[in-house]
């Protein structure tokens, strides 16, 4: 018969402690101390394993400061977009450690791009050194850092048709900048 603590079985922890109090002749209180040691180490052990990942970027989610669609040829160009640069994820967490800075858990901007194009350049100027993630269609992720001095660019070869999920980010989590974003077809 399994022991129930508040409201859960604990199958395996009773047939841990059946053997050992079997094999080992215990007094009542010595098994209850024993049970209870058990159930409370193995609960907090899969409390620990059921903690939250890292906060990551999420490219599924709402963006901070609305969205495009752009075709090829789009006019004028560049298109341009006000953002505020940063945020609280510390990108050292994710992608193994392979980018640096800070930005916000969504994306701050979403481009639907459509059409053939010999390239398309997502760019970044502010008064603050800032960085520029994206998600790409292929679900492939890019970053710039310092394209031109500390403002950041990525430049797509015949860029895929579908979303680009864009974060414009800082190297300071408490750091908060504005900023503007550049769409182009020219070149940069």
């Amino acid at each position: 018969m399994p022991i129930t603590k508040d409201g859960y079985e604990f199958y395996i922890v009773w047939s841990f402690c059946w053997r050992i109090c079997r094999a080992y002749p215990l007094n009542e209180l010595k098994r209850n101390i024993l049970m209870n040691w058990t159930i409370g180490t193995i609960a907090g052990l899969c409390a620990l394993t059921a903690l939250p990942a890292l906060a990551c970027p999420d490219w599924e989610a709402e963006p901070y400061s609305g969205q495009v669609d752009l075709h090829a040829g789009f006019t004028p160009d560049p298109y341009v977009r006000n953002v505020t640069a940063g945020g609280s994820t510390n990108m050292v967490n994710c992608f193994n450690g392979g980018f640096a800075g800070f930005v916000a858990d969504r994306p701050d901007f979403d481009l639907f791009w459509s059409g053939s194009s010999s390239q398309l350049t997502i760019a970044v100027e502010s008064n603050v050194d800032t960085i520029l993630l994206i998600n790409a269609p292929d679900g492939s992720w890019h970053y710039s850092d310092d394209y031109r001095g500390t403002n950041p660019a990525i430049v797509f070869n015949k860029p895929r048709e579908g979303l680009y999920d864009v974060w414009v980010g800082s190297y300071d989590s408490a750091n908060f900048a504005p900023g503007q974003l550049f769409i182009t077809e020219l070149g940069w």
